[in-house]
Parts: structure tokens; sequence; C-alpha cells
């Protein structure tokens, strides 16, 4: 199938979804989970009518755009003004101390099970799994009997994980790019020119082109329809510049995200930007998906067994739970809140955009293990996330009423 054909199926089947989206999300069927599901369905494991690997050109395109998107717009979005109640120390806790712990316990876990593994690849693959993706559980986020404190939490900490995880994702790349060419040293380096070179281009890059875009609405120039199509210039701005000279493109553009909204004083600007985020970058996501089940669940599906599916089983349960409720203590939430944010955790859009960026860097020869780790845990991510986000949120609004709770 040539580069014209995907293209078709694509848009067909983003057009098809877009005429059953409502009917599909009434019966706890999203949007990943179909894509997903297609991608499996075409792909060798089964009828193989489509063939599509990790490394064409446009699977890669396709991941960097979406990744540069996502980044930026989950900075750009950031409202600082909706934290003045004190509503940011939950967030707070879960990216300050579950994040970290659940690194660590990851990979704790992955060299205790793993030990043919070498330490800095199971470590990727802990850091791959870290951030959680909103968009799988959207019952959660948008969800009214959910209490706005709990959806906010949620949403701002899938919102902010990925950047966040995205140094020591690239520091370990580094290192195990060292260790494969015998270069042990050259790491150093490379590690200062993308984390520094980066944020400085992306902070000027996003502060700049907000300010402009701030001035330009001020003065009456530019329209809500281009207001709301700044995000993406700016965002590949960002990460082209940096990418040309040799900073890091993804960091940039996550701080770029950052200095838009710190540039930004209009609540509608904020508005058009999120609009474009949650339209034209869910098209980006779920054709992602569709890449995924087509070409990285075919890679790595024969290196599953039974080590893998306990790994993912404890990555989506115990190895972010444990965190979430470690980092939770003191928060005098009760328990049945503290497990609710615990689960939904899902595993999304960032581990496949990253595992894409591990294997564009490394290979996948030699770690096709730790790959496939982290593509059955999105997997399974996808469906229990998915299927679990209503009724479960709709359990918890309903228990929370009983007891009294906000």
């Amino acid at each position: 199938m040539d580069h014209h054909q995907l293209l078709l199926f694509f848009a067909l089947l983003i057009f098809a979804f877009g005429l059953v989206s409502r009917l599909a999300e009434r019966n706890l069927v999203s949007g990943p989970m179909i894509f997903l599901t297609v991608g499996v369905l075409g792909s060798p494991l089964a009828f193989g009518f489509l063939h599509v690997t990790h490394d064409m050109e446009p699977v890669i395109l396709a991941a960097e755009i979406a990744l540069t998107l996502v980044l930026f717009i989950d900075a750009s979005t950031i409202n600082r003004s909706r934290f003045a109640d004190g509503s940011w120390k939950i967030p707070a806790r879960l990216l300050l101390v579950g994040l970290p712990l659940t690194m660590v316990l990851g990979t704790l876990v992955g060299v205790w099970m793993f030990d043919d593994v070498s330490v800095w690849a199971v470590a990727l693959m802990a850091l791959i799994l870290s951030p959680t993706d909103a968009a799988l559980g959207q019952a959660v986020v948008k969800g009214e009997c959910v209490p706005v404190e709990i959806r906010q939490s949620i949403n701002v900490e899938s919102g902010l994980n990925d950047g966040i995880a995205l140094p020591p994702i690239l520091i370990v790349l580094a290192l195990l790019g060292a260790d494969a060419n015998g270069h042990e040293g050259a790491w150093t380096e490379f590690v200062l020119e993308q984390i520094i070179l980066g944020p400085i281009i992306g902070m000027a890059v996003g502060w700049f082109g907000g300010m402009l875009m701030q001035n330009a609405a001020d003065r009456g120039w530019t329209e809500d329809t281009f207001q709301r199509l700044s995000a993406l210039p700016i965002a590949i701005l960002a990460f082209a510049l940096a990418e040309s000279v040799e900073g890091n493109g993804f960091i940039s553009a996550f701080v770029a995200g950052l200095g838009f909204a710190q540039a930004i004083s209009s609540e509608a600007i904020r508005h058009q930007v999120q609009e474009f985020g949650e339209t034209e970058g869910a098209q980006l996501i779920l054709v992602v998906f569709l890449i995924f089940g087509l070409a990285m669940v075919p890679a790595a599906a024969p290196y599953w067994g039974i080590e893998e599916f306990v790994y993912a089983l404890l990555s989506l349960s115990v190895l972010r739970m444990l965190p979430v409720a470690i980092s939770l203590i003191g928060a005098k939430l009760d328990l049945s809140t503290i497990l609710f944010i615990g689960w939904f955790g899902p595993r999304g859009i960032a581990s496949v955009l990253y595992v894409l960026l591990a294997l564009a860097a490394i290979g996948m020869e030699g770690h096709e293990q730790v790959v496939s780790v982290v593509v059955l845990t999105v997997m399974l991510s996808v469906f229990a996330h998915g299927i679990s986000a209503l009724p479960l949120s709709k359990r918890y609004g309903e228990k929370r009423q009983v007891s009294g709770g906000n």
C-alpha cells in the first residue's frame, strides 16, 4: 500500500467514526479503541490488507507533529487563576511525588522481573509508561458526576506529566545510545544541548508569539479562526528552530506552550487554542492510535509472554495506584477518591509517541522486550480505561452524593 492509499484509508476512517461518534460514546466505545482495533485487524496479525511499519516516513512525521502539538497544547492551556483557591495541591502532589515514585517503582520492579535486560532499558520502559492520558477516560474529566476538583486534578496531571517525563527519557535514550556506540562520555554533551537549548528557544518563541497574538487581538486585527490556528505554527516553529541548533524540539514545544500561556491574558484566545487542541489535535491522536495498531502491535506481539502481561497489569494497577496513594497522604481524601484517581491513570498517546521516539533513536533490535511491554500496557489501557470510565465515574459520583461529598 502506497502513501496515498494509506492517507485515503485514514481519511475515510476518521469521517466514518465522526458520523457515529456520539453513538459509540454512549455504548462505552472510545475513538482510540476503534482506531486501535481497526489497525490490528488491518495488520498482518489479522487480515493483512494494510502494511505499515514504525519507521515509515509518514508514520514518523505524523508522530512528531502529534507529539509537538500535544505538548504545546497541554502547556498552553494551563490557567494559573484556576488554582488560586488551592486546588493546585492535588495535581502538585501527583506530579512532584506520585510521578517520580511511579518511575522509580516501575524501574525497580522491572529490574527484578527482567534480569536479562539492561538497567537503562528497563528504566526507559518505566519512564515511557509513567505519563497518563486523560483522553482515554473522557467521562472522567468531562462527566458532571465527578467533583470538579478531582476532574481538574486528573486533567492537569495528565496534561503536565508527559512534558515532565520527557527530559529523563531523553537522558536514558542518550545513555543507551552511548552504550551502543561505545562512546560513554558522548551523552553528556548531547543531553546538555537538548535540555538547555530546547527550553531557551521554546520560551522565546512561545512568549514572543503569544505577545504578538495578544497585541493583534487587542487591536482587532485577527479573527477567531486564526487565533485558533496559531497553536500549530508556534509549536512547529519552536520544534524546528530547536532541532536546527541541536536542541530538543519536543521540550522546546512544551516550553513554548508555557511561554505562550504567560504572554496571553485573554481567556477568549486561551479558549480558541484549547478548542483547536480538542478538534484538529484529536484527529492526529486518532491517526497515531491507528498507526499503533497497524505497526506497533504486530511488531511487539511475538515477544509477549507471561512476564510481559504481569508487568503490564502491574503498571496499570499497583505501580500507578501505590505512588498515588503515597502522594496523597495528608490530603484529607477518602479511600474511594484515592482509588479513583489511582485507577484513572491510563497510558495513551504520550507513551505511544515516546516509544516511537525511542525506536527512531535506538532501534528495535536488542530492545524487543522493552518495546513489547510498553505496547502491551498501552493496548490493555485503551480498552480497560475506555470501558470503565463511564460506569466507574457514575458509581463514584453516586457514592459521593450518598456520603455527602462535594
